[in-house]
């Protein structure tokens, strides 16, 4: 029980003020008048004034409040490495022990987990969290067991105790690790882009070594083995050999003694995308095709286009002197034999043989396509007749033989079956709601694929791969229709771009594919195929696990299925003869970037509050009570500070000044002043 003088005043203290002026004016005048009463009468005045201050004793039955001690337990990965484990759990139970021996202390026990999406440890939310939970003015210390690698050091938090750090690990740990710079999302296929790496070592690391085993894998291939110096920015420049998805995986082999090899691993996925799309349009006569051609390609930025149109074959003989012509030559040696490889695609807009390109010239046009490169042919009347490309060394690679039949007749293109599930015919705007066309060439298919049909289902357009190139075969010069806006149109850019893609090799339009989209540590799994089934497919993780997992049609020719993978890396995919790689998080997760106990990180926030750094190596620090503002930490002993918290559990006043009294004291010295001062 304690108990408190308090005032409650019947007037403001203002009032009160002027009250005893005047009273100490009265005690002066009656000293100048020599009234010997003056010491009674001031004693009234005092009386009164007091009574007036309200003066009140409170009395409080309090009970004393225990002590709070947060202790705060570092479970992130950092922590799971070697003995660290252990270390941190013989710790914390030693110490929640010695806590709770000490009279009148709890302890809160927290720990502190890995922060979602590679967010690190997060020990100063932890504890933020924990004092918002507890009386502040009862947390008497707050103790974190850790590395000391905490990601949010500088979170604004009121620590209202000391903070103890109490390290983990050894002091003669040490580890490598390997970064990677400047790697961007996007690269030009055929151009270098530089990357930075460095291997560098921390801890109580060996001085006696100067180079390290760099391995290099680009699409989970074998992997290429260099030595580069330990310590020092290496730029290596890399070309990606495809487009699409490109997974570049560098690891350096796990060294004897070193704390962990999650670091060892940079895993970057980079984007190939081509500069620039080169397309040589041959268009063998004016048509009303030609210019949609044109301008279908001239309208695409990323296309360079070089346009020819024979205006003036060699037989046409008209008397024009050759030198007052003012058309260009066709650089037919230059474009065919020297400069073909520079084209990514070469278009033969109703051309027929007519002397201007030698044999020679077309069948080194076979050899380029055989060699990886691409050619559409958009065929005309002519290609039905004795001219046609077909009887020509092209016709070896072309996918469809001419029945020499010209249909001239109104049809609708329409998707053939297995067109649905091919990726330059499935899903085309307007479902067919599109217009007719008017002319068809009659081919029979001999190899490739039939993606649409016309006429009776026959052949209107034919994909097939020769050697390592592609081969188009459109059977009419009448797609520029839909261009037009002939009986609604169609959508002959979306058509015209899709194929020039898929001819392109873009991965996006593989007709047989296997892909992965990763987010966070969950993959979507894609698998696209002219079969009506796809196979289960088969994912080998980071630890060589296998899993099986069956795939469900979302699409025509379109398969797919998801997975959660339990541990970050590299994943490599299988179904049937298609296989991929895909890396789920970063290779080097936040908790890895940096392993080694230190008390630097969270050295200022410790010193703020007075509290210290020890190692467990160590042994388990004591625990002893300081006063609040004293150093609290020592050699072997880290302290708390007792708050001596109370409940307040009752409340009494009672007046120091009762009326009765106060009538009875001031009555009593004015009668008293009165009769001295009439005695004398």
């Amino acid at each position: 029980m304690t108990g408190t003088v308090l005032f409650d005043p019947l007037l403001p203290w203002a009032v009160l003020a002027v009250l005893a002026v005047l009273v100490v004016g009265g005690v002066v005048l009656a000293l100048m008048r020599g009234l010997s009463g003056w010491a009674l009468r001031g004693a009234a005045g005092l009386v009164v004034l007091a009574a007036l201050s309200g003066p009140a004793l409170q009395q409080e039955d309090r009970a004393p409040l225990s002590d709070i001690v947060i202790l705060a337990e570092d479970q992130s990965a950092s922590q799971r490495l070697r003995d660290r484990p252990a270390q941190s759990i013989s710790a914390a139970d030693a110490l929640e022990a010695a806590l709770i021996a000490r009279d009148n202390t709890e302890v809160r026990r927290i720990t502190v987990p890995d922060g979602d999406e590679d967010a690190g440890t997060r020990l100063m939310t932890a504890l933020s969290d924990a004092l918002a939970e507890e009386p502040r003015a009862q947390v008497a210390g707050l103790i974190a067991i850790s590395d000391g690698q905490v990601h949010d050091p500088d979170l604004p938090v009121d620590l209202p105790a000391p903070l103890h750090l109490l390290l983990s690990g050894k002091d003669t740990d040490w580890d490598r690790r390997l970064l990677v710079k400047n790697a961007p999302a996007f690269a030009i296929i055929g151009e270098a882009v530089t990357l930075t790496l460095r291997i560098e070592d921390s801890g109580a690391a060996p001085t006696d070594v100067g180079l390290a085993p760099l391995d290099i894998s680009v699409d989970g291939a074998p992997a290429q083995r260099f030595n580069v110096p330990i310590g020092q920015d290496i730029d290596l420049p890399v070309t990606l050999p495809h487009g699409g998805r490109n997974v570049i995986q560098f690891s350096v082999p796990e060294a004897e003694g070193e704390l962990t090899d999650r670091n060892n691993t940079a895993l970057i996925q980079m984007n190939g995308v081509r500069d620039r799309l080169r397309v040589l349009l041959v268009s063998g006569e004016p048509h009303a095709g030609g210019r949609t051609w044109r301008n279908l390609l001239k309208s695409d930025s990323s296309v360079d286009l070089v346009h020819f149109t024979i205006l003036r074959p060699p037989e046409k003989q008209d008397g024009v002197p050759v030198g007052e012509l003012s058309l260009i030559a066709f650089p037919t040696r230059e474009l065919f034999l020297e400069k073909i490889d520079d084209f990514d695609l070469i278009i033969f807009d109703r051309y027929k043989r007519r002397g201007i390109l030698p044999a020679l010239y077309l069948d080194n046009v076979a050899r380029y396509i055989r060699d990886g490169g691409a050619v559409l042919v958009a065929a005309g009347p002519d290609f039905a007749g004795a001219d046609s490309l077909f009887r020509s060394p092209l016709g070896a690679v072309l996918p469809a033989q001419p029945s020499a039949r010209v249909i001239e007749e109104a049809y609708l293109p329409k998707v053939s079956e297995i067109g649905e599930r091919h990726p330059v015919t499935t899903a085309l705007p307007n479902a067919g709601d599109w217009g007719r066309w008017l002319r068809q060439i009659d081919v029979d298919p001999r190899s490739g694929t039939t993606v649409m049909e016309g006429v009776d289902d026959r052949p209107l357009l034919v994909l097939d791969r020769v050697g390592e190139g592609r081969v188009a075969l459109l059977a009419s010069d009448h797609a520029w229709l839909w261009n037009r806006g002939y009986e609604g149109g169609g959508p002959q850019l979306e058509l015209l771009r899709r194929l020039a893609h898929w001819m392109m090799k873009e991965p996006e339009l593989e007709e047989e594919a296997l892909t992965a989209i990763a987010t966070g540590q969950s993959m979507r799994i894609l698998r696209r195929t002219l079969e009506g089934t796809a196979p289960p497919v088969t994912i080998t993780g980071p630890d060589g696990t296998t899993t099986q997992l069956d795939l469900s049609e979302g699409a025509p020719g379109q398969f797919e299925t998801r997975f959660d993978g339990p541990e970050i890396g590299l994943y490599r995919l299988e179904n049937g003869d298609q296989s991929t790689v895909i890396g789920l998080g970063p290779a080097a997760p936040k908790e890895f970037e940096a392993t080694i106990a230190t008390p630097d990180i969270l050295g200022e926030r410790v010193a703020a509050t007075r509290g210290g750094v020890l190692r467990l190596q160590g042994g388990t620090p004591r625990i002893r009570a300081v006063r609040e503002g004293r150093p609290a930490a020592g050699r072997g002993w880290i302290g708390i500070t007792p708050r001596n918290a109370y409940e307040t559990q009752d409340v009494r006043q009672m007046s120091l000044l009762p009326p009765w009294l106060v009538l009875l004291l001031a009555a009593g010295l004015i009668t008293g002043a009165w009769l001295r001062e009439g005695r004398r």
